[in-house]
């Protein structure tokens, strides 16, 4: 009786499957996925941005901003008070100091709310705030 269990013991052990082969590919895909990503930081909200004939991009985008129609502010896909703006961009100014600060603002925003931005962006010590806007 004793020669049947050590015998199965023995047939169990040798159709056990080997699962770190596998393991190893899905931890090289799970790197490769991650070095090759793109981060970029988005506001979260889509805006209808005024049209210009002299437009041009710029580069090191790091702080988007936009201002929606009825006023509200967006950064980091959520919406912020006007009086956060200034800490929000201190802290992600703090992550890439030579990015630069893009405002959406929306062709049916106010001029009130866009300025309180871009002085938010100035007191946080941003001197290239741009406007984006469509060609």
């Amino acid at each position: 009786m004793a020669r049947k269990l050590a015998s199965q013991t023995i047939i169990e052990e040798e159709t056990a499957v080997d699962l770190t082969p596998m393991l190893d590919v899905v931890f090289i895909m799970l790197i490769f996925f991650i070095v090759t990503a793109s981060f970029i930081k988005e506001t979260g909200v889509d805006v209808r941005r005024p049209e210009s004939s002299s437009a041009n991009q710029v580069q090191n985008l790091s702080i988007l901003i936009a201002v929606k129609e009825n006023g509200e502010v967006w950064m980091d896909r959520r919406r912020i008070d006007i009086r956060q703006v200034r800490a929000n961009i201190e802290r992600l100014r703090a992550e890439n100091p030579k990015g630069s600060v893009v405002i959406q603002a929306d062709g049916k925003s106010t001029t009130d709310v866009v300025v309180k931005v871009l002085d938010a962006a100035r007191e946080a010590g941003v001197l290239d705030a741009s406007l984006a806007t469509s060609e």
